[in-house]
């Protein structure tokens, strides 16, 4: 065998073992939380009187109060809402112990408001607990929130991130709590430190959403010249920030009932076509408005990252804006890492077999993921 047939021979070797480890390592449903989970608070208030609503995994929250296998095993929203109810007193006492609203020096005494509900975020059952905080003394240097909510010593998720928007005394703005980073004072969180934050939440997100990355992933594979990377590119930053952007403000609701399998068949519809695309345009004239189209779409899915529906806000807008500068650099970063070895790789006898290889475990795991979210309640 010559040395470049063997050189073709090693890398769809590499090709396929790298696409087969994907599959394997995502045949499990795109949200599950085995690594890491977003926790998300409202605070709202003036001086004494401080409302919070959280929302956290329903699963995750059962675990950490040390419920049985019957509480965090529930699957249906009208049993998860009856577990709730019947352990209303540990999951308030697990809340309550883990995040803590102060007024001044003076910490502020919380009272649940009714029951948890439940909602649906990324496919993933969220239980919604709702606490008015009563605060007293003086209130000098104003308002201060912390959040410890599932921390790594618990063992069920590690770096936890609770992402906090808060009115507060007619101060509106966003932050993200960290172990390393527990506590925001309304007033001292400064727009840079927030733009960074919120930059570094959007890198997390698209890193994490794996649907997103095999999106990229398949659309990058099609591509075969610099201007057809540009195009795809352009066309799929522009499709999703204008949704994103509407999305987050509140403007436009799309359940994720519909959003989440909608996600899985751009993926698989991308990446038949780079298998019976032809070589030199695998989705031919039809590239841009396909990619548009399907990028809507996934900026709906990027909005339901975060929890901002305030309208007419610099402070919040600010915050919107870092998180999807954050998921463009991380594009642009994954688009110039690996555009290149595909291009590389393209060289040799085993380019044929590269597209297959790397397609068909995308398309198996898109498949997978399109049949679990189609039961998501709208």
């Amino acid at each position: 065998m010559s040395r470049r047939r063997r050189l073709s021979a090693a890398v769809l070797a590499l090709a396929c073992a790298v696409a087969c480890a994907l599959g394997v390592l995502a045949a499990a449903p795109a949200s599950a939380h085995d690594a890491t989970t977003k926790a998300h608070a409202t605070v709202t208030g003036t001086g004494a009187d401080v409302r919070v609503v959280l929302d956290l995994e329903y699963d995750l929250l059962m675990k950490s109060a040390w419920l049985y296998a019957e509480a965090y095993d529930a699957k249906e929203r009208a049993e998860q809402l009856r577990q709730l109810k019947k352990n209303h007193a540990a999951v308030v006492d697990y809340v309550t112990r883990r995040f803590a609203v102060a007024y001044g020096d003076s910490p502020c005494t919380p009272t649940p408001v009714g029951d948890a509900d439940v909602r649906t975020r990324d496919g993933v059952a969220f239980a919604v607990v709702t606490l008015a905080y009563r605060c007293a003394g003086d209130g000098e240097g104003g308002h201060a929130v912390s959040s410890a909510i599932f921390p790594d010593a618990e063992s069920f998720v590690h770096s936890t991130q609770t992402i906090v928007g808060y009115t507060l005394d007619g101060t509106t703005g966003s932050a993200v709590l960290t172990a390393a980073n527990p506590t925001l004072r309304v007033g001292e969180h400064r727009a840079s430190h927030q733009v960074g934050e919120f930059f570094l939440l959007g890198a997390e997100h698209l890193l994490s959403g794996l649907d997103h990355v095999f999106f990229l992933l398949a659309l990058l594979i099609g591509a075969r010249r610099a201007r057809d990377v540009v195009v795809t590119a352009s066309a799929f930053t522009a499709a999703h920030s204008i949704t994103f952007l509407l999305a987050a403000l509140g403007i436009v609701h799309v359940p994720a009932g519909i959003v989440e399998p909608v996600i899985a068949v751009s993926i698989i519809v991308v990446a038949v076509a780079n298998l019976l695309g032809r070589d030199e345009d695998r989705l031919g004239r039809w590239r841009l408005p396909i990619v548009f189209a399907f990028g809507l779409v996934h900026g709906l899915g990027f909005a339901s990252a975060l929890d901002i529906e305030e309208k007419g806000s610099w402070e919040l807008l600010l915050s919107l804006l870092s998180f999807n500068a954050g998921i463009e650099a991380t594009q642009l970063l994954i688009i110039a890492v690996l555009f290149p070895l595909l291009a590389l790789l393209r060289r040799t006898s085993a380019a044929h077999w590269m597209t297959a290889a790397m397609s068909v475990p995308i398309v198996a795991v898109s498949l997978y993921w399109c049949v679990d979210r189609i039961a998501l309640p709208l």
